[in-house]
């Protein structure tokens, strides 16, 4: 099947980057050299992900990633990429749970190195389920495992958010609340609004996204509940699973990370698979719909942590919305970068969301 050519992430080239890194090493580790610097093919549209080699007797780290806020010149999808925050939080969760987060050394705040901040981890061995093309499709190794291996990795996958929101300390994660007044979910919701206010700033407004905004205050939780820590970006894409394997050994991505109740992650988690679930099967395949559905993660999530999750109606449609204006922002860019036009007629801008149909269906009630 033919498909669209992905949308450019950066406008970085990888062998400078490498010969820049080995210029900021040297002065850490007289004599060190960096060999081996390769771009993942999953590499975001957020911070980007450099894999690299470290050839030095006396370092901590040989096999490398390094995260690096995004390019400020690519029209970046967020407005800040806050490196400092994802390594603390990085740092705190290898502290206080058996999660396995990659081990994390280096943090350069100085843009001037590489051109923004970065911070260098342990690089985890293993496979990920893709994104292009989704997991979903035909051609992967997840899609080609047995029903009882996606079992054991949806268990296992599942279990990595009841241990974190059950074994690390809340109270750590207050410093993730956004500024502003009123409950943390309140304001994680106005920091979206905000969010999508400078995705459209200058540009076509989305009558949808505002529609599911006015949607989440009428389904607004009675009990937001407690706040967690909330790893964000929860979705298995993010997670490293052992090479020939199903079992998770390197926890992603955390620059999402919020001290907001733990619906919030299992809202994402759950619509995360039904975009690319709903995207497989609108271009005339089966997907995969007995794997990571709604109710079975709900289940097995109160079985682990004794907390059944609630509201979670607002929870997959906040979600949606979420990911809606980061669609729309990535529309924008491709737009700027001549890979696609915008609609001349304002109605039509919301086509421009690649899952305007399910979000939609969600703000009238009747996706579920």
């Amino acid at each position: 099947m033919a498909t669209a050519p992905r949308p450019r992430t950066s406008t970085r080239d990888p062998e400078e980057l490498g010969r820049r890194l080995t210029a900021w090493l040297g002065a850490r580790l007289p004599g060190a050299r960096v060999a081996g610097v390769s771009v993942p093919g999953s590499n975001g549209m957020s911070s980007e992900t450099l894999l690299f080699d470290i050839e030095h007797p006396d370092t901590p780290l040989r096999a490398c990633a390094l995260r690096l806020a995004a390019d400020p010149d690519a029209y970046t999808v967020f407005p800040a990429y806050d490196m400092p925050r994802q390594h603390r939080v990085m740092s705190l969760v290898a502290e206080h749970t058996d999660l396995p987060v990659p081990r994390v050394q280096w943090l350069e705040e100085d843009p001037a190195p590489l051109g923004a901040p970065f911070f260098v981890m342990a690089r985890a061995e293993g496979r990920v389920p893709p994104d292009v093309m989704p997991y979903t499709y035909e051609g992967n190794w997840l899609h080609a495992a047995t029903d009882a291996e996606r079992a054991e990795l949806q268990e296992a996958s599942i279990a990595l958010l009841a241990r974190l929101h059950d074994q690390f300390p809340a109270e750590e994660a207050a410093f993730l609340l956004p500024e502003g007044t009123g409950s943390p979910l309140r304001r994680h919701v106005e920091a979206q609004r905000a969010y999508y206010e400078w995705v459209v700033r200058g540009l076509a407004r989305s009558p949808l996204l505002e529609r599911a905004f006015d949607r989440l205050a009428e389904l607004w939780p009675a009990d937001e509940g407690e706040p967690v820590l909330a790893w964000g970006d929860a979705r298995i894409g993010n997670v490293v699973y052992e090479a020939g394997g199903f079992r998770p050994v390197a926890v992603l991505d955390w620059e999402m990370a919020a001290y907001v109740p733990r619906e919030v992650d299992l809202g994402w988690a759950v619509y995360l698979h039904r975009f690319f679930q709903d995207l497989t099967v609108g271009f005339g395949q089966a997907g995969l719909p007995e794997f990571w559905r709604r109710e079975d993660i709900e289940r097995r999530y109160a079985e682990l942590t004794g907390h059944t999750p609630r509201d979670m109606e607002f929870h997959t449609l906040y979600a949606a919305l979420r990911h809606g204006i980061v669609m729309l922002r990535i529309a924008y860019r491709q737009a700027y970068f001549g890979e696609v036009e915008i609609p001349a007629a304002a109605e039509e801008v919301d086509r421009l969301i690649l899952h305007h149909a399910s979000l939609e269906a969600m703000v009238r009630g009747t996706y579920w």
